[in-house]
């Protein structure tokens, strides 16, 4: 077969999961999704291009893919992929052979992940508890975050087939995104290595890049709720709906645009801490998506909502997917790196 015709990874990701998931009831929507992801990492279509590495727009493309057919999917899939560039990022080339892992790093006030040496070459016992854990019935292992004695940010890995580790699933009550089973895991005398050095996982310059493939999942849904209108109009007419559907044009275009000059600046740039770029990046993506959101149910009223699964799972899933965000306080701080810019950003 020719390169030109060897399918990419979004075309044999969208052959897998050829219509289960719009089929998929939702009660047996989280068996599927972890069954999908493990079949994904069977055929190795989580081998995406790393960010920085000269095709940073075809993983940012991949991660919308998927988020467009399903956001449990995406946001499993996402975290399994942003560990696999953090391993390489850190060095570490070598995973255990079809494993499946989580990035848990949310530090939650109140609880605590505590890290000791067991070994001169640094491996570690894990005591505690880490909360909004995707994934946690499904990943084989994981990258968690913990607090070093000088209060650092550092990171372990951990393979979590351990007697040590016990997941607690009650505490998600949202409908949104509860095939991703996110959960409490506690870990009590569990073994982990070292990731790299203290503030690693935050200073490398693939956590903002990282970011802001998480905004791509954003799009990539707010895109598929736009095309379920632009369909739904190709058959009636109605010049309102219409000029919802113009509006969600512009913003979704102007969003595009930020992925994509966001892209090629990270290529051209990999080792460049791309604070700002993300930041502003994540912002415009949110605020367009939330505006989707609305602009489709305003022109079809009830109806993605009620009497098409797809279409009623991401209108259900987005809103909590993009909380993400820190919304305000990444505003507030763009605003900071604004004053400090020494001639007017907006220049054109």
């Amino acid at each position: 077969m020719a390169a030109t015709d060897t399918p990419s990874i979004a075309d044999a990701f969208d052959e897998l999961i050829a219509e289960r998931i719009d089929t998929c009831p939702q009660e047996d929507l989280s068996g599927l999704v972890g069954e999908i992801l493990c079949q994904a990492v069977d055929n190795h279509l989580d081998a995406l291009p790393l960010p920085g590495n000269g095709d940073t727009l075809e993983r940012w493309r991949v991660l919308a893919a998927v988020a467009a057919r399903d956001l449990n999917l995406f946001k499993l899939y996402e975290a399994h992929t942003d560990a696999l560039a953090i391993l390489v990022e850190a060095g570490i080339a070598e995973v255990p052979p079809l494993s499946v892992w989580g990035v848990w790093c949310a530090e939650v006030p109140g609880t605590t992940l505590h890290a000791r040496r067991i070994a001169a070459d640094g491996q570690l016992v894990l005591e505690g508890e880490k909360r909004w854990c995707s994934g946690a019935m499904l990943c084989t292992h994981a990258l968690l975050s913990y607090r070093d004695p000088r209060g650092q940010v550092c990171l372990a890995r951990a393979d979590l087939d351990q007697d040590g580790v016990s997941v607690e699933e009650d505490g998600w009550k949202a409908v949104g995104m509860a095939a991703t089973r996110t959960a409490t895991v506690r870990l009590k005398g569990v073994h982990a290595s070292p990731v790299d050095s203290p503030g690693f996982y935050l200073e490398r310059a693939g956590f903002w890049q990282g970011a802001i493939g998480i905004a791509a999942g954003w799009h990539g849904a707010a895109a598929a709720l736009a095309e379920t209108l632009r369909q739904a109009l190709l058959t009636r007419s109605d010049p309102h709906a219409l000029a919802h559907l113009g509006q969600v044009d512009c913003l979704l275009g102007g969003a595009l645009q930020r992925l994509r000059e966001a892209a090629r600046f990270i290529d051209a740039n990999p080792a460049t801490t791309a604070w700002q770029l993300a930041l502003a990046t994540r912002l415009h993506v949110e605020a367009a998506s939330q505006a989707v959101l609305c602009h489709v149910g305003r022109a079809l009223g009830p109806a993605p909502y009620c009497q098409d699964r797809h279409s009623a799972r991401i209108l259900a899933d987005l809103p909590v997917l993009l909380r993400q965000s820190h919304a305000e306080r990444d505003l507030a701080q763009l605003g900071v790196l604004c004053l400090e810019s020494e001639a007017s950003p907006w220049r054109l």
